[in-house]
């Protein structure tokens, strides 16, 4: 029996890490669609590299970083067959390892939808490295392993620790002010602002609803399989889910009057929002967050394109940034037993863990962009860029018979 069980227990962290591995594949259609035609088959090259990296990075250093278990001993030993009560049973600990790494590597797919068309490819490749390997399981292991004792400072201070049951904050919202310190020492695309700068509207709205779907569908996994076990999975997690995304998508289609790019966006910020507490809020809560993030995401990405003039391609940096600070916020708020929640979360820990994961995120983007621009250079020459990177870097277009005029 005891057997079975853990064999269920694979087979669902199995299940999860599938979805959320194909979730991949929406990051790479909606950055696809939201570019041009010049740079689409950089988008695509560089989300699959992104991923085999971080694979790397985060099976020799980041997981060992996060949760002190490492994957250097025999196969007998790392698959559970030897008995060592470091590992689980049949590969259990395997199959945590591929499930959470397909959380780690979804930060350089966030950041590289807001590099888009104009940063070198190399550059970012080590940028991954770093990041996944070091910085995010920094973070990680602290808000999910109580490392550093964070956790137990809060919740001794506070009554609670920092909620996040799916990465609010400790994926998304990390992601989002990685990309942010990557996005302001890029710089603006040519031709963006400036006297005769302009908008780039989006090469191809079925390819970004493509993506967009994609990422919907695996959030389930994401969000459902961030219990780790058949005995902790919730039906609610997934309702919650659900309602976040509809509430998303619904604000943004009215407050974004229409656009298609908003409208399935917004259902990302809604989902976005309700990972930290998709385990705690009621559904009306999970409503709530979502559609205020849905809200937040079409106002912010104005404001950061046409005020800031920060030349966020995808808006990643509202997406997940801002909205998934505002899910680690609306935890404390809409987890409350007096807003229908199940109670156990504080609002102060709340606001202080995503506070620390969003400021020690766009410190580390700052160092490690920055490092690289100095050394090495993150940005493509005027001339590559205005060739656009599918010719520059990969030396192919997205469609190579009219690309080479076949």
């Amino acid at each position: 029996m005891e057997n079975n069980l853990v064999g269920g227990d694979v087979f669902f962290i199995l299940m999860g890490a599938i979805l959320v591995f194909a979730m991949h594949a929406g990051f790479a259609f909606l950055e696809v669609g939201t570019v041009r035609r010049k740079n689409q088959v950089n988008a695509m090259v560089k989300i699959l590299s992104d991923f085999g990296i971080s694979t790397l990075a985060y099976f020799f250093v980041g997981y060992s970083v996060a949760y002190g278990v490492d994957f250097m001993s025999s196969a007998a030993t790392i698959s559970g067959s030897a008995g060592d009560e470091t590992y689980g049973p049949q590969g259990l600990s395997l199959i945590k390892f591929f499930f959470l790494l397909t959380f780690a590597a979804a930060i350089p797919a966030i950041i590289s939808g807001g590099i888009a068309e104009r940063a070198k490819f190399g550059p970012q490749l080590l940028a991954s490295a770093a990041i996944v390997g070091l910085v995010y399981p920094v973070f990680e292991g602290m808000i999910w392993n109580g490392n550093f004792g964070f956790q137990a400072w809060l919740e001794a201070s506070f009554g609670a620790p920092f909620h996040d049951f799916a990465g609010s904050v400790v994926v998304h919202a990390v992601g989002g002010w990685l990309a942010f310190s990557a996005v302001i020492l890029l710089g603006a695309r040519l031709g963006r602002y400036g006297p005769k700068g302009r908008p780039f509207p989006p090469s191809s709205i079925p390819w970004l609803a493509l993506g967009s779907w994609l990422l919907c569908i695996g959030w389930f996994g994401f969000n459902v399989v961030s219990a780790q076990s058949l005995e902790g999975v919730s039906g609610l997690v997934a309702v919650n889910s659900l309602m976040a995304m509809v509430g998303g998508l619904l604000a943004a289609l009215w407050f974004g009057k229409g656009d298609p790019g908003f409208v399935h966006n917004g259902a990302l910020a809604g989902l976005v929002a309700v990972c930290a507490g998709s385990d705690v809020m009621h559904p009306a809560g999970a409503l709530a967050t979502g559609a205020t993030a849905g809200v937040l995401f079409v106002y912010a990405f104005i404001f950061c394109q046409e005020t800031l003039k920060i030349d966020d391609v995808l808006g990643v940096w509202p997406l997940h940034g801002l909205a998934g600070a505002w899910g680690g916020v609306a935890c404390g708020i809409f987890g409350q037993a007096a807003f229908g929640g199940l109670g156990g979360v504080s609002l102060a820990s709340q606001l202080i863990g995503t506070l620390v994961g969003c400021g020690f995120a766009a410190l580390c983007g700052a160092i490690i962009y920055g490092l690289l621009k100095r050394t090495m250079g993150i940005r493509l020459s005027e001339e590559e860029e205005r060739q656009g990177a599918d010719l520059s870097i990969h030396k192919v277009a997205a469609n190579p018979e009219v690309g080479f005029g076949g």
